[in-house]
């Protein structure tokens, strides 16, 4: 049976995590999928009970299993802590331990939320992209860092952009990995005209396509940066899988974000390296904890509920089981049921709780 860590963390995290603990349940109900499922804490509640924001037992606990699955955490609650001891520490130390080193952010526009965009129907209706971002190298990680005085006694701030061949290929070969599970293009991201990193990056990212994946028929392209961005907003749907680096990912996968009309609606996979066939691997809607709106019981549980069905396709291979959860969410869409955050006009506005009873309920019509 596979193990499944629950960290449903602060804020809106637990509210949204019941009800995919809801299906979690109705699968093994049905037969399909079961998981050892534990639960523990993270963030600020771990923080509260423990005094810190992430246990020695907790992350043992998450180096066990087969995978993680994350609410949110963090909240003004906590803000008075010192930096090290903050709530989104224990995420970041979670992340570093599990060597989780590629982000995965799908920019999916489902067809009843597609007039929600910012940008023309035209222009983002049927978009499907993936988005991978190198998560634990390049300028965010660098050496040498930090804030310097300088004779004069002004100051100087230094990042360093930094990456190794081994860190470029493996990022490489995982966006390469889901193009073949797509549409087989993949378009790399840069600033090779300007950072020698970003020349290393082009450079390598080619050499593995070369070796391994041109044969197979993937199409790669390389893109600058700004370009990409704009590109982004003028014409998304060219874009299949889109790999870049830390620093790069950061801006574009949110930049995709509004492309979808909510963060409400976007889920998200971190992936480490294969140990014994299982690559670790930790996924987690994109939004915060929205400590604004916890309790209420009008927080969008979709997110999360999708996050952990990208968890059933890419740590487990159950891709009729994500399937069958995102037809569900399609559906539900469709029906005119929306949470707060994604509401419009002449559509009904639905609790968290009620958002979990309708897709189980649609679960149920589509495995009949």
């Amino acid at each position: 049976m596979k193990r499944l860590l629950v960290l449903s963390g602060d804020g809106i995290g637990p509210e949204v995590m019941a009800q995919v603990m809801r299906v979690i349940d109705w699968m093994a109900r049905k037969g399909r999928i079961q998981f050892n499922v534990k639960e523990s804490l993270i963030g600020g509640c771990s923080c509260d009970a423990h005094g810190t924001a992430l246990t020695d037992e907790t992350l043992a606990e998450a180096m066990a299993a087969d995978a993680v699955l994350l609410g949110a955490v963090g909240g003004p609650k906590w803000d008075g802590l010192s930096f090290k001891k903050k709530p989104e520490q224990g995420l970041l130390r979670l992340r570093k331990a599990m060597d989780l080193f590629a982000n995965l952010r799908p920019a999916i526009v489902f067809d009843a939320l597609a007039d929600a965009a910012t940008l023309k129907l035209d222009v983002v209706k049927g978009l499907d992209l993936m988005i991978v971002r190198e998560l634990t190298g390049g300028v965010y990680f660098g050496e040498p860092r930090g804030i310097e005085i300088l004779d004069d006694k002004t100051r100087r701030g230094v990042n360093t952009h930094v990456y190794t061949t081994y860190e470029v290929e493996r990022v490489a070969r995982i966006a390469f990995d889901l193009s073949l599970k797509r549409n087989r293009k993949v378009c790399s991201v840069d600033k090779a005209n300007v950072m020698e990193a970003g020349v290393l990056w082009r450079e390598e990212v080619t050499r593995v396509w070369d070796e391994e994946y041109k044969a197979q028929g993937v199409i790669l392209e390389h893109m600058y940066a700004d370009n990409c961005a704009m590109q982004l907003v003028r014409a998304p749907k060219q874009f299949d899988v889109i790999v870049t680096d830390n620093l790069f990912g950061d801006l574009l996968s949110d930049c995709a974000a509004t492309l979808t009309g909510s963060l409400g609606m976007l889920p998200s996979a971190s992936l480490g390296i294969p140990l014994g066939g299982q690559r670790r691997a930790l996924y987690e809607p994109a939004h915060g904890s929205a400590p604004d709106i916890a309790g209420k019981d009008i927080a969008n549980p979709l997110a999360t509920l999708l996050s952990f069905s990208m968890m059933l396709r890419y740590s487990f291979d159950k891709p009729d089981d994500a399937n069958l959860i995102e037809r569900a969410v399609q559906q539900v869409l469709s029906g005119g049921l929306r949470t707060a955050d994604i509401m419009q006009p002449n559509k009904a506005k639905v609790s968290t709780t009620v958002m979990g009873d309708v897709i189980l309920r649609e679960l149920d019509k589509l495995v009949i």
